[in-house]
């Protein structure tokens, strides 16, 4: 039987991600240079619909890339005090992540990938709709005495939750939806491998629980912290609901208010979510030396009735933490191709010849006389594709 496990490798740069207490003069400062990257960023874009426009009308392949448009910063800064007042560095670097964002659309229009997988072309930032973020190379930034100096003169006032491993090659430096601002230091991430125990787990993504193992005290419960907030979220929606502004008119205080707690709401159940998935794979990967999970990609879950219990379980954020912790602390992770996996038997192999419907929860092979659990026998297929435990017969 041919399979497509692998092993997880590499683990070059990570990121350590601060709160900021902002002052009410950096707040300022901030939001000031962000106003001066938002107008370069629509630059960007007026330049690159004039470019591809002029193509079309004369035939000619003209360029729009990272050449061009640095040389159009540098004449706007020359030219506009308002825009030389502030850093250079932050304004190079929306330049560049225009240029990849555009080329990464290019490519995709290229490939004639379908509409819904394209990355869209590049688009205006609005002055109430985008959320500031500022990027600094290592240039544009310094810390000293534990504040965070950056270019322009903006000192700002770190919550050191813990140690930056080494010094940062950059930083991002953003606001999120509630309006709390973070600094996010890119560092060269190091290995901390852990001691060997010998063991090995199995790994199947599901509904009932969001995760089966063949370990019964690694299975993943599926925690509903989005079923538990539902209540609290429906009441914010009406809340919005009754305060919408009609359209060309400013939204009110009110409505401003009820975005704000649904935002924060939001925000909370994200967080509880990423804990929940981040100290499980911690102790998936501290009890064994290898893991074999399924390479469960559940976008089809989407479009199925048990979406928003699947979206709830976030199963993609959950994988993404085991296979970042696993290659933290040294673990082999191999991701396995999902199909099938439900219909094999984890003792001879034998497959059904009907895929099992969800409402049948125990699998019995045929052939061996073989019974358990769907989702334990789903698990332990996972440690035989990946040549974790001994083959079929």
């Amino acid at each position: 039987m041919t399979t497509t496990a692998q092993a997880a490798e590499g683990f070059g740069h990570a990121r350590y991600t601060y709160r900021l207490r902002l002052s009410s003069t950096a707040r300022a400062a901030l939001e000031a240079e962000w106003g001066r990257c938002r107008w370069v960023w629509n630059e960007c874009v007026a330049k690159s619909k004039a470019v591809h426009a002029c193509s079309r009308a004369t035939g000619e392949k003209l360029t729009c890339g990272p050449a061009q448009l640095d040389k159009m910063l540098t004449q706007a800064r020359a030219c506009t005090p308002w825009l030389a007042e502030g850093a250079s560095v932050p304004q190079q670097q929306v330049v560049r992540d225009f240029a990849a964002s555009r080329a990464k659309a290019l490519k995709d229009i290229k490939a004639r990938l379908p509409m819904r997988q394209r990355a869209g072309m590049p688009r205006w930032k609005k002055k109430r709709q985008a959320d500031p973020t500022l990027n600094y190379t290592q240039r544009g930034f310094r810390i000293k005495d534990g504040r965070l100096h950056l270019a322009g003169g903006i000192a700002l006032t770190v919550v050191w939750s813990r140690d930056l491993p080494t010094l940062p090659s950059s930083v991002r430096v953003y606001r999120d939806g509630i309006g709390h601002w973070y600094a996010s230091f890119v560092v060269a991430a190091r290995s901390e491998p852990l001691p060997d125990t010998g063991a090995v787990i199995g790994i199947d993504w599901g509904v009932t629980e969001t995760a089966t193992t063949t370990s019964d005290a690694h299975d993943l419960p599926h925690a509903q912290h989005g079923r538990t907030a539902q209540a609290k979220m429906t009441r914010y929606d009406r809340m919005m609901a009754r305060r919408r502004p009609k359209k060309g008119q400013p939204a009110s205080k009110g409505y401003r208010q009820a975005k704000h707690l649904r935002a924060k709401l939001h925000k909370k159940v994200a967080r509880q979510r990423q804990d929940t998935g981040r100290k499980w794979a911690k102790s998936v990967v501290r009890d064994h030396d290898a893991v074999a999970v399924e390479d469960f990609r559940p976008k089809f879950l989407a479009k199925s009735t048990m979406a928003r219990k699947a979206a709830d379980a976030a199963i993609g954020a959950t994988k993404r933490a085991l296979v970042e912790m696993g290659r933290k602390h040294g673990r082999a992770v191999y991701l396995v191709h999902p199909a099938h996996t439900t219909r094999d038997c984890a003792q001879c192999g034998a497959r059904t010849k009907h895929a099992l419907p969800l409402s049948e929860r125990t699998y019995a092979c045929t052939v061996c006389g073989f019974v358990s659990t769907r989702d334990k026998n789903s698990a332990r297929v996972m440690l035989v594709r990946a040549g974790l435990q001994p083959g079929w017969c």
